[in-house]
């Protein structure tokens, strides 16, 4: 693992994604989702995400359901945050390959209003810490 989880950072991410254990378990997911409803409460979760990431220091919260960019003024100010969250907040989050000014939000689709209280109020403490406010 090593070797591919570098060079570029994330670069292989997807280096497995076409393998038939892959694809089996992507359609075991899929089944679960539709058999369980689990998109049914997606918007209201994103909601109370989008609702609660609210801080001077972030320029926008996008995306589509629970698939969220927390944007800041740039990679600078970003790379501290996600560095904080991790280390003293227990928050894995990066940014994107694409844009590096945007921290990924990708909670699972199970993730309970108590935990996404949890997940809020511990990225805006790390925002918070790094930015001194």
């Amino acid at each position: 693992m090593a070797g591919i989880r570098s060079n570029p950072v994330l670069g292989h991410c997807t280096t497995f994604g076409g393998h038939p254990v892959s694809c089996a378990a992507s359609l075991a997911t899929l089944r679960v989702i539709l058999e369980e409803n689990l998109l049914a409460g997606v918007a209201e979760k994103a909601a109370r995400f989008r609702r609660q990431l609210v801080h001077p220091a972030i320029r926008e919260v996008r995306g589509q359901g629970l698939l969220m960019a927390v944007e800041f003024d740039s990679y600078d100010v970003l790379k501290p945050i996600i560095d904080r969250a991790l280390e003293h907040e227990g928050i894995l989050t990066d940014w994107f390959l694409f844009c590096d000014n945007s921290l990924r939000l990708a909670p699972p689709l199970t993730i309970t209003d108590g935990e996404i209280d949890e997940a809020c109020a511990a990225l805006l403490r790390a925002i918070n810490y790094v930015t001194g406010q």
